[in-house]
């Protein structure tokens, strides 16, 4: 499994509400359609934080080939020109998880 986080800025004009609703009711709705996406979610970076970004996303899928695949796909185009309107990406980072990682019961 790899895992993808992007730092997020919005637009300028751009309202937190309106993108936050966007991710909850759009963005979100859509993973179950992009086979490789295993978890998906998106984080609010606090006021006051020296982050360059107010947001940042942690993808994990199958693989990247996976990913990169279903970003060919009409669902993931979609996605993508409705979040360009609201944010940008300004930073990516990408690896694979070293062993199984630790998640509570």
């Amino acid at each position: 499994m790899d895992v993808i986080v992007h730092r997020i800025r919005l637009r300028e004009g751009v309202d937190p509400a309106t993108f936050e609703r966007w991710v909850r009711e759009t963005d979100y709705a859509a993973c179950p359609r992009l086979p490789s996406v295993i978890a998906f979610g998106v984080q609010r970076v606090p006021a006051g934080d020296t982050a360059s970004c107010g947001y940042f996303e942690v993808i994990s899928v199958r693989s990247r080939e996976a990913f990169r695949k279903d970003m060919e796909g009409d669902v993931f185009r979609e996605l993508a020109a409705e979040f360009d309107g609201l944010a940008q990406v300004v930073d990516e980072l990408a690896g694979e998880r070293v062993g199984p990682g630790y998640a509570a019961g």
